[in-house]
């Protein structure tokens, strides 16, 4: 009896050790990877910007050595508490944010947003397949001959580009930000404005993610020469003053911005824009605020899809969240807290399908109707398939849905499953720019 317990104790100290060594084991390779990805972002170049400074990241993250490595530490302390605490600790139920907010090294890996799209907008990498590039002046002082350094400089290169900021900024454009395809604007980590000017223009091009700015107090500009690319710049006329305006356009994210007070639209996407996702953003204090489709004569916008999704509408709004011409658009999960006239409105026959959002009707008893169809006959649009499913209406809040309820039509208008409209204050709380700092989960 005495050599069985024996051996029992040797046994299970033997197992003691194997699992103190692999757990060791696993732990330095994981130090290892967490440093060497540290190195490979740091010493990110860009190749096309060699006459700015031969690496960007480190020029601008690594002034401080002891900095840099106490970053890393914390980053394997985190890694290591987050085993104890159980990788699902931090899960929403918004898709999009728990891909990537548990990560308390979301900074190392800011490439793998663009793993996380939904909607009909999913497909959209940005500058994912790119290097980095880092802002680090808040200047437009030449919209022609941008500086490097300036947002302008990173957003007309040809190459795909993730854009950072080395920090907080104001940034007030002269023109109308007018971007090329393959670009991601990252703001994760620090707080900045594009306000009191121009303000971003997405025109005939593709793969676009914008995350993480504030967009505010647009106004028109134009009638000047404005760069595009580096090897073209041309005459604009006068812009509308919209926060972000996509036109003719494919696979665009707009995700977690805060956006209001804009002259125009805070987001417009019309002339056969398609495959685009608008989610996370926080919308104040603006009138018109969301235009999809250029006009009801436009029949290029009979193929636009749009997702709008995990979005909150918020303090002084009015009408248009959205307002859609001819497409496909599907309106899930949405916090609608405030309007003044109505929430969705539309002409030329759009598909409307709107799942599992909250509706929480004005106080005024003439504005309780979140639909409104834009100078059309009850006649005409009672054939046009909008519809009404697992929407919370508070308030007096109601839908007015029509149509036959077409399969193929509604088909068309999905782009991902609906939560029921009881999370979705939880699934938005956290809607607009976050406030991410490096080293922690955001």
């Amino acid at each position: 009896m005495e050599v069985s317990l024996r051996s029992f104790c040797v046994w299970t100290m033997l197992v003691l050790v194997v699992f103190i060594s692999v757990n060791a084991a696993e732990e330095k390779d994981e130090q290892k990877l967490r440093l060497k990805e540290t190195q490979e972002l740091l010493s990110s170049k860009n190749s096309s910007m060699a006459d700015w400074y031969d690496d960007a990241w480190s020029e601008h993250t690594m002034e401080d050595p002891e900095e840099v490595a106490a970053m890393v530490d914390e980053s394997i302390r985190n890694s290591t508490e987050r085993r104890k605490l159980g990788f699902f600790s931090c899960v929403t139920g918004n898709p999009i944010d728990d891909c990537w907010r548990c990560d308390p090294h979301w900074q190392l890996h800011r490439k793998r947003l663009a793993n996380c799209g939904i909607g009909f907008g999913r497909n959209a990498v940005g500058g994912r397949d790119g290097r980095y590039y880092v802002v680090s002046d808040p200047g437009d002082d030449d919209a022609v001959n941008p500086k490097p350094g300036t947002l302008r400089h990173a957003v007309i290169q040809d190459e795909p580009l993730w854009i950072v900021f080395k920090r907080d900024m104001v940034i007030t454009l002269k023109q109308e930000l007018i971007m090329n395809s393959f670009k991601t604007i990252d703001a994760r980590g620090t707080n900045v404005h594009i306000a009191n000017g121009a303000c971003i223009t997405i025109q005939f091009i593709t793969n676009v993610i914008i995350h993480g700015l504030h967009v505010h107090d647009c106004k028109p500009t134009g009638n000047a020469m404005v760069r595009s690319s580096p090897s073209h710049y041309g005459w604009r006329t006068i812009a509308d003053g919209d926060g972000i305006s996509i036109f003719g356009s494919s696979h665009i994210w707009i995700d977690h911005n805060s956006l209001s007070n804009c002259a125009d639209g805070l987001i417009d996407a019309i002339i056969g824009s398609t495959a685009i996702t608008i989610s996370n953003n926080y919308f104040t204090h603006h009138n018109e605020v969301m235009l999809l489709g250029h006009s009801d004569s436009y029949q290029r916008d009979k193929q636009m899809q749009v997702t709008i999704a995990y979005n909150h509408f918020g303090e002084g709004l009015i009408q248009r969240m959205p307002r859609c011409r001819h497409g496909y658009f599907h309106v899930v999960n949405n916090d609608y807290t405030h309007w003044e006239m109505y929430a969705i409105g539309g002409s030329a026959e759009p598909t409307i399908n709107s799942q599992g959002n909250r509706y929480l009707a004005p106080a005024n008893a003439f504005a309780k109707e979140v639909t409104k169809r834009v100078d059309t006959d009850a006649g005409v649009w009672k054939n046009w398939n909008w519809r009404s499913e697992g929407d919370l209406l508070l308030n007096g809040a109601y839908f007015t849905a029509s149509g036959a309820g077409a399969a193929a039509s509604y088909a068309r208008a999905s782009s991902l499953g609906a939560k029921s409209s009881s999370m979705v204050g939880d699934i938005t709380s956290n809607a607009g720019a976050l406030s991410c700092r490096r080293g922690r989960r955001c």
